[in-house]
């Protein structure tokens, strides 16, 4: 038996006071109608209408069980009401993992402008480098920048590319011999970020083997050494491009073949996308897809 299908029949039969009518607005038999009541009247152990050829009468149990229906009926009504209130004004808190750079420069604006248009979000954003499980620390979303394929236990989304670049500064290239050739990185100070997949290999043509005074987890970190003229760095565009535009340091090696950084969002997968993270994805796409 289905116990509330037999709730909103037995609803609408007290309201109405027929079989008859009732069959009409539900598109079914008087008798499948009745079948459902008494069905639910089994289930309940007691009566509760009095039925004749011309009217039904609630037992004095039907009366008190139709008020307790009717809330039942009510509760499961706000329940819906509020999902779909949801769905149009999303609300609630996203906890959100990302790349301590990318979290320091592009995400920060972009988050400034999520708040704004979604101002019922409470956002709990997490910055760091190091590799996390989403699920096991209960993260609603994450980001990866990666040249590679992600972890399928996610879903991906990709939302923009960058680029590597070789950044050196200007006084450095006056004291060292000049880097014209990958294989030229060899004999130079070249600093190693610690979450880099390649390792000591930058993937710079065939790939070359690098050497040198500074291993560290934060590109941001590396750049002051660079603009400092200690050393070279593989760094995404995303942390030097301020730099670059200063004039603070210049790129090497711009012409030969690096691969692209892709930035996905990653979402656990799951049959039910809550609201709000469908919402922040789709803004995350649109502020992307306006800054190219």
């Amino acid at each position: 038996m289905d116990k509330l299908r037999a709730l909103q029949l037995f609803v609408r039969l007290a309201d109405l006071g027929s079989f008859t009518r009732v069959a009409e607005q539900t598109n079914s038999s008087k008798s499948m109608i009745s079948k459902e009541i008494s069905r639910l009247e089994d289930a309940l152990g007691a009566r509760l209408l009095h039925r004749s050829t011309r009217n039904l009468q609630l037992t004095h149990v039907g009366v008190g069980y139709l008020q307790r229906a009717r809330e039942i009926l009510e509760k499961l009504d706000e329940a819906d009401n509020f999902v779909q209130d949801l769905q149009q004004h999303p609300r609630g808190k996203l906890k959100i993992n990302a790349p301590m750079a990318l979290g320091l420069v592009d995400l920060s604006t972009l988050f400034a402008d999520f708040m704004q248009s979604y101002p019922d979000i409470e956002l709990d954003i997490h910055l760091g480098d190091e590799s996390v499980d989403l699920v096991e620390q209960g993260f609603d979303l994450g980001f990866r920048a990666s040249s590679r394929p992600i972890d399928s236990n996610y879903v991906g989304r990709p939302l923009t590319r960058f680029k590597y670049r070789v950044c050196v500064g200007p006084e450095y290239l006056n004291n060292h011999p000049a880097i014209n050739l990958p294989r030229d990185l060899k004999e130079h100070n070249c600093f190693v970020y610690s979450y880099f997949q390649g390792k000591n290999i930058w993937p710079i043509e065939d790939g070359v083997a690098i050497r040198g005074t500074l291993r560290v987890n934060s590109t941001i970190f590396m750049m002051e050494a660079i603009k400092r003229n200690q050393g070279v760095g593989f760094i995404p565009d995303f942390v030097c491009r301020e730099s670059f535009e200063k004039g603070e340091v210049v790129e090497v090696l711009g012409d030969f073949n690096k691969p692209n950084l892709t930035l996905y969002a990653l979402y656990p997968a799951r049959h039910f996308v809550p609201s709000k993270l469908v919402q922040c994805i789709e803004f995350l796409e649109q502020w992307f897809a306006n800054k190219q």
